[in-house]
């Protein structure tokens, strides 16, 4: 439009309106109807990408920094919604055929609770400026601390930035605990922390943000079920202590994103408990990683004799087994709920809880360095512990998604992706014998599966170091080379794999990682009746690795 259109009220049109008239109101809805109604047109239920061409060449991003500009005139939002849709074009969607990683679908209540977020878009920060945010920020740490298990009266957190937020904030606390004056002084060089080698990445990228360095961040093994092996935590505590290191974090890992493997929280307080004390040091903070499994607490007071639900025989019993392994939670000092997983809402929404909220002024900050915000005769809820200044108030999406499930709601989610994972399981069992399931001892939502050159199970002798460093690297190569099979294909059924899923000794004495496939339960239209259709796919590609390992075994990119 000409610069002398531009007015008042014609940058006005790009808000909602002041006063909520009918007009305004339809005229948003309407907006809205165009973004829906295109996304619907774009779905492919028999794929798993949305329809529309999108042609990514090897110039892709650099053709989009040399095209891109701002436009001098406004343009008309249907025309922006029309260019909004077609960034969606060929973008992967939770249909039947989406089996990878952890990548869920959000849920309707999920959605509706952002968008009241964004009507209002409070900064959570403070409840003068985020009075809704923070009202349901309280709600949601009561609800998720009473279903751990924790004391809601003593308990406290914060919505934060995923898992990794959560990882921070526990190793920070776990600093401040140590060394009170690290938040002015600096952080001690002597400070180790430690977590499994099935553990997720997150504590190694903490560890360089703190200025600790990722040298004193200590793997402990995993046993075959990926969970910490207690007795080499154990061992490399006291060798840390012995060399004048102080044990300050401990990430137990309850439900590994590749193969839910969940570590012991119970027996790793235990041991943490018995060799401070032996030294004369206070316990290392423990932080239960359970941004994925957590989601198994909503099992915690299930009748399982009963079986209120009618869940199937073995469906009940893997998610007993499930269950009483993360019956400790509450043991833990501090834990996560990672909502835009098995929460089934927007990201970015998890929420970062600790046992006792006062152990949050450990890491606040003092009123004097923060004059605007805070502190105040007005105002009761003022969050200076968070790393963020501006917080998005996605405590509103997790409430709305409490509220809609409920606790039945997500019992009957996750016992149905228990239940096509395992239905995954005898299936593959029955129709793939070139595929070997490498997580068999965790009965959750994801099956890790390997094959191997000769077809034969090789496993069990990587795992008891009987294999060489260059038959390991070997098998790795062939399951890179379904790794490509596979994602080249990936519109039509879109797999998982894993590059790190076990580290296993050699013959030789050293360690190598074993690399295995995945498929990963998370949509909700994925059901048993899909299953024998989406192995016999896998069996066909599996095939055709064979058929090109017979031909020549090769690196892949060489």
């Amino acid at each position: 439009m000409p610069d002398d259109d531009y007015s008042k009220n014609s940058v006005q049109t790009f808000f909602p309106s002041e006063n909520g008239n009918k007009e305004e109101r339809q005229r948003f809805l309407q907006l809205i109807e165009q973004l829906v109604a295109g996304v619907d047109r774009l779905k492919n239920p028999e794929g798993v990408n949305l329809l529309g061409e999108k042609q990514r060449s090897d110039t892709f991003y650099k053709d989009l920094i040399q095209t891109s500009t701002i436009p001098d005139d406004s343009m008309k939002q249907e025309e922006v919604n029309e260019r909004l849709l077609n960034l969606l074009h060929n973008h992967p969607y939770h249909s039947k055929y989406f089996l990878t990683n952890i990548l869920p679908m959000a849920s309707v209540p999920g959605i509706l609770g952002m968008i009241a977020a964004f009507l209002v878009n409070g900064n959570n920060l403070w409840d003068v400026y985020g009075p809704a945010g923070a009202e349901a920020e309280v709600r949601v740490i009561s609800m998720m601390s009473k279903l751990v298990g924790y004391d809601a009266a003593q308990s406290g957190g914060y919505t934060t930035w995923g898992g990794q937020g959560a990882i921070f904030t526990g190793l920070r606390l776990a600093i401040a605990k140590f060394a009170p004056d690290a938040p002015r002084k600096g952080v001690p060089g002597h400070f180790y922390t430690f977590c499994s080698e099935s553990a997720h990445y997150s504590l190694f990228k903490s560890m360089e943000a703190t200025g600790l360095g990722s040298d004193r961040l200590i793997k402990v093994r995993t046993t075959p079920d990926s969970a910490m092996d207690v007795e080499d935590l154990r061992r490399k505590m006291e060798q840390v202590i012995a060399n004048g290191g102080v044990p300050i974090y401990i990430v137990a890992t309850t439900g590994t994103t590749d193969a839910m493997g969940i570590d012991d929280v119970e027996q790793i307080l235990y041991t943490a408990s018995e060799i401070a004390a032996k030294h004369g040091l206070q316990r290392p903070h423990i932080h239960a990683d359970s941004a994925l499994g957590g989601f198994f607490a909503f099992f915690r007071e299930y009748d399982f004799t009963a079986n209120p639900l009618e869940f199937k025989p073995h469906v009940l019993d893997a998610l007993q087994r499930i269950q009483g392994k993360m019956k400790h939670l509450s043991l833990a000092d501090s834990l996560c709920f990672d909502f835009q997983k098995l929460g089934q809402t927007p990201y970015l929404t998890s929420l970062f809880l600790v046992k006792h909220a006062d152990d949050l002024r450990l890491i606040d900050l003092a009123e004097e360095e923060t004059p605007y915000v805070g502190h105040r005769g007005y105002g009761e809820y003022h969050t200076g512990y968070t790393l963020e200044c501006s917080r998005m108030a996605s405590s509103i999406s997790i409430y709305s998604a409490l509220l809609a499930f409920g606790v039945k709601g997500y019992q009957c989610l996750l016992a149905q992706f228990v239940e096509v994972n395992l239905a995954f399981r005898e299936a593959l069992r029955r129709d793939v014998p070139q595929a070997v399931i490498v997580n068999d001892d965790n009965p959750g939502i994801v099956t890790l599966f390997r094959i191997y050159p000769d077809g034969q199970n090789g496993f069990q002798a990587e795992l008891s170091g009987a294999c060489s460093l260059a038959d390991i690297e070997r098998t790795n190569r062939f399951n890179e080379q379904l790794f490509e099979v596979l994602g080249n294909q990936r519109d039509r059924i879109f797999f998982g794999d894993t590059k790190k899923h076990l580290v296993v000794q050699t013959r030789e004495g050293s360690s190598s990682t074993l690399y295995a496939s995945k498929i990963f339960v998370i949509s909700p239209y994925t059901e048993v009746a899909h299953v024998q259709e989406i192995v016999q796919y896998l069996k066909q590609n599996i095939d055709k690795v064979f058929q090109l390992h017979a031909d020549n075994l090769h690196t892949i990119g060489r």
